[in-house]
Formats: C-alpha cells, sequence, structure tokens
C-alpha cells in the first residue's frame, strides 16, 4: 500500500480523531469536488445513498457528478454521533437548490466503516428532503 493510499486519521479512532475524520469529510463533500471525494473511500466502496446501491470510487464519482448537477448551491454540515474502533456514526444536514429554484434542507443519518488505512470501506446513508423558503436557510 502506497502512503497516498491512506487517509489520516486512521483507526481507531479517538473523540479527537473522529472529530477530525468527520471535518475533513464535511470539507471535501463541500468542495464539490467529485474526484477529491472520492479518494476518501476504497477503491471497492460500497454505499447505500438513499435507494441507491453505489459500488467503487468510479461509481461514487459517477453519482456525486450527478447529484450536483441537480443540487445547486450544495451546502452541508456534518456532526459526530458517535464512534467505536474503525467505526462511526454521523448525522448531517445540506442544503441545495433545485433547477426550478425551490431550496431544500435534506437530514440525515449516516454509517461509516473505515479500513486499517482509513479509507471508508462502507457508507450507509438515509437521508429526508424538506422544501424551505430561501429566508429559512442556515448554512451559507
Amino acid at each position: 500500500m502506497n502512503i497516498e493510499e491512506k487517509r489520516y486519521p486512521l483507526p481507531p479512532f479517538t473523540l479527537e480523531t473522529a472529530l477530525e475524520k468527520v471535518k475533513k469529510a464535511e470539507d471535501a463533500w463541500n468542495s464539490k469536488d467529485p474526484v477529491i471525494v472520492s479518494k476518501a473511500y476504497t477503491i471497492d466502496s460500497e454505499w447505500r445513498n438513499r435507494t441507491q446501491f453505489i459500488n467503487g470510487r468510479e461509481e461514487i464519482v459517477k453519482f456525486l457528478i450527478d447529484k450536483w448537477k441537480k443540487e445547486r448551491n450544495y451546502r452541508l454540515k456534518k456532526e459526530l454521533w458517535g464512534f467505536r474502533g474503525n467505526r462511526m456514526a454521523v448525522r448531517f444536514e445540506y442544503e441545495f437548490q433545485d433547477e426550478n429554484n425551490q431550496w431544500y434542507r435534506a437530514y440525515g443519518n449516516e454509517l461509516w466503516e473505515f479500513d486499517e488505512n482509513g479509507l471508508m470501506q462502507k457508507r450507509f446513508a438515509s437521508i429526508n428532503d424538506m422544501k424551505i423558503v430561501e429566508s429559512d436557510r442556515k448554512l451559507m
């Protein structure tokens, strides 16, 4: 394994390193760069995102390209909910605007599992969307 294939911090996580991992994930997703985001995951990473099943970095990149085409002005906030060993539970919310300029806030929970090199090998996300008016936005 090359040093480039490690994503610090590595498990097992402490409170400090779990918080750091969540912040790095938040920053990567807010970059809206599918390639940058995909590098935090194993080559064969398994996702469940709402009702979609996504496998591997190539599918992750395609999924994120499509996501951010539809979800304009995307802004995300993640919060550590719990952790143990190489696993984390994270709650999140994000806001976006659709092609008709309707604003939404999405709420969700994710379960993460990391390999020994700090790459996420499993991500299970449950997400609900709620229409909001622009004046109700919190994440700018």
